[in-house]
């Protein structure tokens, strides 16, 4: 497993907890810090800053995956309601094809807001290593 996604898995198990996103990138620092040096950060960067899908759908999926998502789940909750409610075997299709869009949809949400939380971090190392270098050169 490459480096970048490595670092986008530990985003997402990050994500599971129930923190602030300054908590979560301090956590993140650290081990990011163990797993790619320094150097090699800004290629890495560019790796999932590559990755990230810039169009209207993608960062509307990113922001409100759950309210994306939610029209889907309501299709394939109605779709098993009225499947089984009026024995129509063709109504339980738009269950399984409602319930595989909603989920989908929410993991592709899940995956682009841990990509978000891996380039927030890494900007926030660099930060921290300019003002560091800033205040060397002026002691």
């Amino acid at each position: 497993m490459d480096k970048a996604a490595q670092l986008i898995r530990m985003a997402e198990d990050e994500l599971t907890e129930y923190s602030t996103d300054a908590r979560k990138i301090e956590k993140l620092r650290r081990k990011f810090s163990f797993v790619v040096p320094y150097t090699e950060q800004a290629e890495v960067r560019s790796q999932v800053e590559s990755a990230m899908p810039k169009n209207f759908v993608a960062k509307l999926v990113e922001e409100n995956r759950q309210t994306v998502a939610l029209p889907f789940w309501g299709i394939g909750g109605l779709g098993l309601l009225l499947g089984i409610s009026w024995k129509q075997p063709f109504d339980l299709i738009a269950t399984g094809i409602g319930f595989y869009v909603a989920f989908q949809i929410q993991k592709w949400g899940w995956e682009l807001e841990a990509k978000r939380l891996v380039l927030k971090t890494l900007d926030e190392i660099e930060a921290t290593v300019q003002a560091d270098r800033a205040e060397a050169k002026v002691e």
